[in-house]
């Protein structure tokens, strides 16, 4: 398959691009190579492969969740800048 100036004119248009006449034939250029190597990917013989959606072995790196207590509130809050009433106290946000 191969594209023409005109799609990339089409595509262009749709994406609202103005292109000049060098771009238009570079990238008319460049998405045939990439068509012709993708051509050539499709020919490989993967029958054997097993479909993966890494290339490398990936496993959950989460631990499994556990209930633990908590710190306890003053220990918290002794780490605050302000604390009002059991609270952190910041400025107000508006």
């Amino acid at each position: 398959m191969k594209i023409s100036i005109q799609e990339v004119e089409h595509v262009a248009h749709l994406a609202r691009l103005k292109l000049s006449q060098e771009e238009k034939e570079l990238f008319t250029t460049q998405l045939n190579a990439i068509l012709e190597y993708m051509e050539k990917l499709a020919q490989v013989d993967t029958g054997g492969v097993e479909p993966t959606f890494h290339v490398v072995e990936h496993r959950n790196a989460f631990r499994d969740d556990e209930v633990k207590a908590s710190l306890p509130k003053e220990e918290i809050l002794a780490n605050a800048p302000e604390e009002k009433e059991g609270y952190f106290r910041v400025p107000r946000v508006i």
